[in-house]
């Protein structure tokens, strides 16, 4: 397989192509209709390409696909995620037209992840006409509703994360080409408030000030910081108050949270809900939970991605390891420890922002790498 670079390089403008083509079908989370039509025509490309492929319909978003090659085949399945969904509303090709400059490939939705689409597609179509697909069963996921947090895809990511024995994030990479070793993972919650409104002039001793309150709960909320060992906790949303004359009776904050550790979501999630008020007759009250746990940079990690470096050295390729603040599907697997790397994707920049490209030299680049993992990977039942 020494050749694969050269390979895969040789089918770059197809590699384009297909990438101007998904673009080009918009599809953000919150229209089923465009969701479902993008998700039909990649089914029917990876049925073209040999694959079996299973509808898993949804009533409020975008229906989910399993495409699966050689699903009788012996050993652990390869688990390839990607999603469709793209956080642009239609119409935004309007005012961010496709373009290429610079060697760069410039469109809505481009590396987040419709790039991840095309490097997944082409690595199979050129497997399978060099005769190399391997012999165990490969399956690609296709969510509908990833930009929003896969409320609505998780369970079936979930189960078919334990049946696998490795999964492959097709997420972007890093402009560098870097796989991502660890995602921080996410909690979110709502803390309420609630003091006694009176007039702010007449009788403000008869109130209880809900802001002053809510700024003690902040502070509190504040020092659960560890920012040097990856947790964030942040104050992101306040609101609160009745008018200009009046001592305010109700506030409510929302909070987002970030995590290296598991360990660490326990902590904080703890002690938030365990917040009390300051002010005597103040109430507070928490909703929220940890949404999705991290991937962490583990000894599973770790020996999962010296496996990989090994095999991307094997066709010339030098493998480098990254990390990301923002989570992905991938937390939800490697939360249940199976095996996972992500941002196999193609490599850019710019997501969710008016910039957002891909780097085309990468696109044969990921291929080849994708192809090699593929072949090469060996997991215990494999």
């Amino acid at each position: 397989m020494s050749d694969l670079l050269d390979f895969f390089a040789e089918r770059t403008e197809q590699m384009v192509t297909l990438l101007d083509e998904f673009v080009r079908l918009e599809s953000p989370t919150s229209s089923k209709l465009h969701v479902d039509r993008l998700s039909a025509h990649v089914a029917a490309l990876c049925e073209a390409l040999g694959a079996e492929v299973a509808v898993h319909p949804r009533a409020e978003v975008g229906d989910l696909r399993v495409a699966i090659w050689n699903g009788d085949a012996p050993g652990l399945p390869i688990l390839l995620l990607a999603h469709l969904d793209t956080v642009w509303p239609v119409g935004t090709l309007d005012t961010m037209p496709i373009r290429q400059e610079g060697g760069r490939f410039f469109g809505p939705g481009a590396v987040d992840m419709k790039g991840g689409i095309v490097v997944a597609l082409e690595t199979i179509r050129g497997l399978r006409e060099r005769d190399e697909m391997p012999s165990r069963p490969i399956w690609l996921f296709l969510n509908s509703d990833e930009e929003t947090g896969s409320t609505h895809s998780r369970g079936l990511i979930e189960d078919l994360a334990q049946q696998a024995g490795l999964v492959l994030v097709m997420e972007p990479g890093t402009e560098e080409e870097a796989l991502k070793t660890w995602r921080k993972g996410i909690a979110r919650y709502t803390v309420t408030v609630t003091g006694r409104a009176s007039h702010a002039g007449n009788a403000p001793e008869a109130g209880i000030n809900a802001i002053v309150e809510a700024a003690h709960q902040a502070l509190a909320l504040h020092r659960l910081n560890d920012l040097p060992n990856g947790t964030s906790v942040s104050v992101t949303r306040i609101s609160g108050g009745i008018a200009g004359n009046v001592i305010p009776p109700e506030v409510t904050m929302y909070v987002d949270v970030r995590f290296l550790k598991a360990s660490e979501a326990q902590r904080v999630d703890a002690a938030i809900h365990a917040l009390g008020p300051a002010l005597p007759g103040a109430q507070v009250a928490v909703t929220g939970a940890i949404d999705r746990g991290p991937m962490e940079h583990n000894e599973l990690m770790a020996r999962t991605y010296a496996q990989a470096h090994a095999i991307a050295a094997s066709i010339g390729l030098e493998l480098h390891a990254g990390g990301s603040g923002g989570a992905s599907d991938g937390n939800f697997t490697a939360a249940l420890g199976v095996p996972t790397l992500d941002g196999l994707g193609a490599a850019g920049s710019g997501l969710h922002a008016a910039d957002e490209q891909v780097i085309i030299r990468s696109l044969p680049r990921r291929a080849a790498l994708l192809a090699a993992l593929l072949c090469q990977w060996e997991m215990t039942g494999a």
